[in-house]
């Protein structure tokens, strides 16, 4: 899971406190990875107006599109790498000494710490790949630790009449993941069956958000299709969808407002710009395998990083939301 944009945007997401319940429609970003002809991702975090939804610190849906995935090493710090394939199944090597296929309905889940190196590769082209990948920012206890993977294929399931949660990270009303994160989060795939309502049960504590990856459906009274994140905010106890006629898949996302200000720049992210700058200088050094390591079955091959921008960008921050009258 990699960020390929030749130019990225440096972007300090900052910690903020509950703000209560909300309903805003983010619209999402068409982002080429690897140039114009390779693989089509809408990415909607992070963004200026919504950097982060807990720890979720970025989301990008890949397909459905008949294309290959063929990403080569690079670097990661200070996160987790979350891989959920709706259609498809991609091959992971890490420098952990991993590889591992997963499969729709598993989950990889990687731990990047200090430094780690990674690829992945579609396998076999019997569907279009669809997919989500996001990255969990992980707090000043693990952010600098070690490397880590694993792979959780006996994923709990939350069910209510027309329902059914995979909960691949946290947990909804006792259904829990053993996947290990290291903030309070919930990651969720729902399928409502056509024509269905349904009510969520939601944590108070929890900021939320929901992408709907099929069909469509009215949540919290939004009519929401494929394409923009709809940001639930926080203080909520439940959240109702009505699924559609032809049904809805959504994923929902949420977790504890993050503690920590953050600054991400291409696969990195870190506290501070001098965090960024020193982990892009060590993947480009000769050594680099001193901090991330090596990953098996590429030999030299690698993915190098864009040049940093001569200047300091402006910190990206969340805008406030205007005052309730």
């Amino acid at each position: 899971m990699t960020n390929l944009e030749v130019r990225p945007e440096e972007a300090l997401c900052e910690a903020l406190g509950m703000r209560g319940p909300v309903a805003e429609l983010h619209e999402a970003r068409e982002v080429p990875l690897g140039g114009v002809r390779a693989m089509q991702v809408r990415r909607t975090l992070p963004q200026r107006a919504l950097p982060m939804v807990g720890a979720w610190c970025f989301l990008d849906e890949m397909g459905p599109q008949d294309v290959d995935m063929r990403v080569l090493p690079h670097p990661h710090t200070a996160l987790q790498t979350v891989t959920w394939p709706l259609v498809g199944d991609i091959l992971h090597r890490d420098s952990v000494g991993s590889e591992a296929v997963v499969r729709p309905g598993q989950l990889n889940l990687m731990t990047a710490g200090h430094g780690v190196a990674h690829s992945e590769f579609t396998l076999g082209d019997a569907a279009p790949l669809h997919g989500v990948q996001l990255w969990v920012a992980l707090p000043d206890a693990v952010a600098d630790g070690a490397r880590s993977f694993e792979q959780v294929t006996d994923l709990p399931v939350w069910e209510a009449p027309g329902t059914r949660a995979t909960v691949f990270v946290g947990g909804i009303d006792g259904a829990r993941s053993r996947a290990r994160v290291h903030t309070p989060l919930l990651g969720a795939d729902v399928v409502v069956d056509p024509g269905h309502d349904v009510v969520l049960p939601l944590e108070r504590g929890f900021e939320h958000a929901v992408l709907m990856l099929g069909g469509r459906a009215a949540v919290a009274g939004v009519d929401v299709a494929p394409g923009p994140l709809l940001y639930l905010g926080d203080g909520r106890d439940e959240v109702a969808v009505r699924a559609g006629a032809d049904g809805a898949r959504l994923m929902l996302l949420g977790g504890e407002p993050f503690a920590h200000d953050l600054v991400m720049w291409w696969n990195f992210v870190g506290r501070t710009h001098a965090d960024v700058a020193a982990a892009r200088a060590a993947w480009e050094s000769p050594d680099a395998a001193d901090r991330f390591g090596s990953v098996v079955g590429h030999g030299p091959e690698r993915i190098p990083a864009p040049a940093l921008p001569n200047v300091r960008l402006q910190p990206r921050r969340r805008r406030p939301r205007p005052e309730r009258p």
